[in-house]
This record gives structure tokens, sequence and C-alpha cells, in this order.
């Protein structure tokens, strides 16, 4: 049986992540700041507590010495634009994972992001070269890239996420997604949003952890390096809006450009999902809807 702990785990993505594992055979163990239940109903899945910025020494040890690490926690989310990233989170990470390398791990899924691709437009693929523009997306770069560095020197398997536009059940309440959601279980009349014309690459929380997961359990030849986790499909913020809309039976008014666009993004940009695709059909899993 496949030992596989999750950093991260009680966060947004870590939840989905922990749902999607628990469908699967593997054993889980899930790394959360404070104190859980020991396990799951079916006793496949424990929960260990510590702080990665103080991490033990024995930390690989506490993680039940798993086959894989799905590394998925990151603090100072949502501002991407926070010194925070570079100066606090990327030594902490990095001290942290090279700690689990060290001491014996093999594969390690680290869930990076579409920002480190910068303000490059239209569809984003993985051989291309990345531009970070924001602190949060140099931050992941560099963590991406000291990790390969440390292949060189260090046996183990890499598999680098770039995650794209996520929503669903649990996303902080600063997200789009919990806004609009908010905004109509208020009875709101009006929702203020940005032009609403921005062309994202948008997936589901639920399959982009069905897709991690499938990322975490391939075998090593199969699973590239480096895989942008997304739909494939350009969608623009106002049509997803309005399917919630939709879904939610609601005749709640969008105030297109009530709000400015964000100056961290470009106008259009989505990934290229040919990677994954491949990797989800050679598993027998179908690929992640848009």
């Amino acid at each position: 049986m496949t030992r596989v702990a999750v950093t991260g785990a009680s966060g947004f993505l870590g939840r989905h992540v922990l749902a999607a594992l628990a469908a699967t055979s593997a054993d889980v163990v899930a790394l959360a700041r404070k104190p859980r239940p020991d396990q799951d109903a079916a006793g496949r899945r424990r929960w260990t507590a510590f702080d990665l910025a103080a991490a033990p020494a024995d930390a690989f040890d506490r993680l039940g010495r798993p086959d894989v690490v799905v590394h998925l926690a990151w603090d100072g989310l949502p501002n991407y634009l926070a010194r925070r990233h570079v100066d606090v989170e990327l030594p902490t990470q990095l001290g942290f994972l090279r700690g689990l390398v060290a001491a014996g791990l093999r594969t390690l899924v680290v869930s990076g992001t579409c920002f480190e691709y910068g303000m490059q437009s239209g569809c984003l693929r993985e051989d291309m070269t990345p531009l970070p523009s924001n602190p949060y997306g140099s931050a992941k770069d560099a963590l991406r890239r000291e990790l390969e560095a440390l292949q060189k020197t260090q046996s183990f398997d890499l598999r680098w996420l770039r995650l794209f536009y996520l929503y669903g059940e649990g996303q902080p309440p600063t997200s789009l997604y919990s806004q609009f959601k908010s905004a109509v279980a208020r009875g709101d009349k009006r929702f203020d949003m940005s032009p609403g014309d921005q062309l994202r690459d948008f997936m589901t929380a639920e399959d982009a952890a069905a897709a991690i997961v499938d990322v975490a359990l391939a075998p090593a030849p199969a699973a590239p390096q480096i895989l942008n986790i997304c739909s494939g499909k350009p969608t623009s913020v106002r049509s997803l809006v309005e399917r919630w809309r939709a879904e939610m039976a609601s005749g709640i008014e969008l105030n297109l450009g009530a709000l400015a666009y964000p100056t961290y993004e470009p106008l259009e940009f989505w990934g290229d999902n040919s990677r994954l695709a491949a990797l989800t059909r050679a598993s027998g899993n179908r690929p992640a809807r848009p």
C-alpha cells in the first residue's frame, strides 16, 4: 500500500485532495498545525500536527515515512504581492522539503502556480520560460529551481504542479466564488465585479484534487516533472459567474465594471493541459473536466 502524506491538509485544496485520496487504496497521513481526529472512518487516514516554520527534526518520521508527499502548504495567501512569499515562505518551505528528502523521501509533489508564467498571454505550456511578475510567483519559481538543483545531489522524483484558477466549497471568503455565493445567500440585488471579459482557466477544486492524486500515484516514468493543473480551455470571468448564477437559480444583477482588473495578471491566459490529459489517459482515468 502506498503511503501518501499531505501538507496543508486542512486548507481549501487540501480537504479536497484528502477526499480524492479516500477513493484510492492509499494510506494517508494529513499534516495540519493543530491536532485533529486521528483517522477517518476506514482507518486509512491519520493526522499529525506541527508548524512547518518550526518543523521537528524527525518530521519525515512524524509523517509516517511516506512514499509520496503532496506539498500544498503555503502561508500568506491570497495576498500575491506581499514580500513575505520571498522573504519568509521560500526559505521556510525549502528548508522543510530539503529535510524530507535528506531523510529518505523518494517522491515529492509540490503545488506551484500559474503566476510563474508572469504576464505572458495566451495558452501557457510547461516548456515556456517562467517570467514571474509578483512575489508569490517569484517565490514558487525559485522553490522549483532550488528543488531541481537538489536533484543533482539527492535522488528523488519531483512533480511540480502549476495550479490555475480553482473554485469550490471551502474556498476563502475573499475569493470570487465565495463572495458571489454569499451575495446570493444574502439576497443582494447586485454583485459588483470587474468587466468580466478576462479569459482565465477555471477548474473545480474537486477536479483539481482528482488530477493531483492521479499525478501523485502515477509511476515515476509516466509523470512529467512539470504539469499544468488546468482545464485547457479559456473561459471569461463573466460567463463563469453567469453559470454560477444559473446554477444557484438567482436573479442577482451583475454590476460589470464596478471593480478594476487585477494588475498582477494579464487579461487573457489559460493553460495547455496536454501533459495532464496524457497522464490521466495512461492511468485509465478521465482527463480533468473544464
